[in-house]
């Protein structure tokens, strides 16, 4: 072993290290590398910094963009609806569904491109459902990198094995598209059930940074609301009639914040007094559990176990609460909001009112307001986005953040048609995958469906260090050959083993390999190596390759994949999240790759 080679190994036990201990992030970890290695001389400083510009660093960017794209124009909406229809509220449907489709969608595509895509989708059902984030990402994420399994062209380490496959100048049998497609099924079934059946116990359940509502907090700060709840009245229920006969806000202290008019089929998204609950209708309201039920009891109406014809519109995603302060200079102070007509102008449901030391939950709209007054408002996040950005001079000054967002369904089509474009060019004209992506998310920026301040604040810029960092430390183990001592070392030491114990060898030294350098450098790395190897094992060589082509996705005990590096700030994870659930995720892999090999593959 050189002493380039010792100092390799002494850096990546460094990196092991920090990401273990998270002394710092792992984005400033990447950084490290960049100015490290070049510093004591591993690489050269024109190599440090390769990363930044690199195929697959250049392509998340882009493929992120686009997926804030087709968010922004809510496509992501039409995506997630017959998923949540199919699956409800069960976490176990929710993660099938999901895992399911990102892997089915990862085997035609690259893995991180479908992950990406689909992650917008993933937090708004999280949010749709009240599951956090954490507890769907992973799975997701996990079946992105099996799903390129599925086919040959699924992954860059499989699309690589057929030109790799050269034995003493002689090229061997190709693979074919579908080849290694019973494999990769078996993984991904593995892997859902994996999920399913032990996701409880190691899928972190804390929030990540798509759970945080400020809905929640709000309804745990005013201790007046438990949730929404939506209520079937039906027909001759006690409970019918003028809201303001009805005297639910007094009587209850509930509030209604929308009606679904079953005579008319429209729904009411701001109800007043003088509005009618009648037989047939739905209503959303707000208010303690056991005071709806009670009020529910009393006028011989139906609580839902759920939302159903509420179910999108009055989403986390789509509606909650907003606190508001009234401004210095509002035409509301001395004013009430009936004399104002403030449903009717502000487009919201004032639900409760903080004036002076007191708390008031009904009768709201015949008080006097006053400067500083403090208004707790529900209504869709479009709307307050709206109020909040409205021309001074404003009448409310917002003291919370804001939800949701302003969404832009006239360029839907457009958002669909510039994926459309940037996959053509990637699947028929072959073109560079990060070339093909970035003419798509530019395409979206020229066209309006997103600004580009809105594309900059979209990027990731912590997965983009981290993976731009991490580039740098497998160029470092190329170079010195610390990459091809280790593996030559290992193979050297088994010596003559079994064909099913050599493809495990190589199974396992394949999947160590492509935790610290690309999984193309495995590939490329190993393959030629353990091809040679089977040989002299009396093995099939070709077998060989195909394992470590597959073991170059066996990926899941750090964030230091691609995929695993996109969805770690959205889902809140820690690099102990990983090893938790993706250490038995890699003998499980392993176990199942060979086992199959084994069986229906004449090994």
């Amino acid at each position: 072993m050189t002493p380039e080679m010792l100092l390799t190994m002494i850096v990546l036990v460094f990196v092991i290290v920090l990401f273990v201990f998270e002394w710092v992030r792992v984005d400033v970890v990447g950084i490290l590398m960049m100015v490290l290695l070049p510093l004591i001389g591993l690489i050269s400083p024109k190599d440090a910094f390769v990363g930044l510009s690199s195929n697959a660093v250049v392509s998340i960017i882009a493929v992120i963009i686009m997926g804030a794209g087709l968010d922004k124009t809510g496509v992501m909406n039409q995506v997630a609806r017959p998923i949540i229809k199919l699956a409800g509220k069960s976490e176990s449907r929710i993660i099938t569904l999901i895992a399911g489709t990102v892997g089915v969608i990862s085997s035609m595509m690259q893995n991180i491109g479908s992950a990406a895509l689909f992650l917008p989708a993933a937090q708004r059902i999280a949010k749709r459902v009240g599951i956090p984030a954490s507890r769907i990402l992973m799975p997701m994420g996990f079946c992105a990198i099996i799903g390129g399994t599925l086919t040959l062209v699924g992954a860059s380490p499989t699309i690589l094995l057929n030109d790799l496959m050269t034995i003493e100048g002689r090229q061997l049998e190709p693979f074919g598209l579908f080849t290694q497609t019973p494999i990769g099924i078996c993984l991904l079934i593995t892997a859902i059930l994996y999920f399913i059946i032990f996701g409880r116990f190691i899928l972190p359940s804390g929030t990540g940074e798509s759970d945080e509502s400020v809905t929640t907090s709000l309804m745990e700060a005013y201790r007046a609301f438990d949730t929404i709840f939506e209520i079937h009245v039906p027909q001759g229920a006690a409970g019918t009639g003028r809201i303001a006969e009805l005297d639910l806000q007094t009587r209850y202290l509930v509030t209604t914040v929308a009606i679904h008019h079953a005579r008319r089929n429209e729904k009411n998204f701001v109800p007043r007094s003088t509005d009618k609950i009648e037989p047939g209708d739905d209503i959303a309201v707000l208010g303690r559990k056991k005071n709806v039920m009670k009020m529910a009891e009393e006028l011989g109406w139906q609580v839902k176990d759920t939302l159903d014809v509420f179910a999108e519109s009055l989403s986390r995603t789509t509606a909650g609460m907003a606190e508001v302060i009234v401004s210095p200079r509002s035409e509301l102070i001395g004013k009430t909001m009936s004399e104002m007509d403030f449903k009717t102008i502000y487009g919201v449901n004032p639900i409760a009112l903080f004036k002076g030391n007191r708390i008031y939950y009904s009768g709201l709209t015949h008080i006097r307001l006053q400067m500083g007054d403090t208004l707790l408002l529900f209504g869709p996040w479009e709307r307050f986005h709206i109020l909040k950005n409205y021309p001074q001079p404003r009448s409310l000054t917002f003291s919370t953040p804001l939800e949701g967002e302003i969404l832009r369904p006239q360029k839907a089509k457009l958002a669909v048609i510039w994926l459309a474009v940037a996959l053509f060019q990637v699947i028929f004209l072959k073109l560079q995958l990060s070339v093909a992506l970035m003419s798509g998310a530019l395409g979206m920026i020229l066209t309006g469906v997103l600004k580009i301040e809105e594309a900059y604040r979209a990027v990731d810029w912590m997965t983009v260090f981290l993976l731009a960092g991490l580039i740098p430390l497998g160029i470092a183990f190329e170079k010195t050959g610390t990459a091809a001592f280790i593996a030559e070392g290992i193979l050297g030491l088994i010596g003559d083993p079994a064909p099913i114990v050599l493809l495990a060898v190589v199974g396992v030294m394949t999947s160590f390999f492509t935790l610290v350098i690309s999984n193309v450098g495995a590939t490329v790395l190993l393959v030629p190596l353990c091809m040679n190897m089977a040989l002299m094992a009396g093995g099939d060589p070709r077998m060989a390759a195909l394992v470590v082509g597959l073991s170059a996705s066996n990926t899941f005990v750090l964030p230091t994949h691609q995929v695993n590096a996109l969805i770690m700030k959205p889902g809140g994870y820690r690099t102990v999240d990983y090893a938790k659930a993706g250490a038995f995720m890699t003998l499980l892999f392993l176990i199942v790759e060979l086992t199959v090999i084994y069986f229906f593959y004449g090994i």
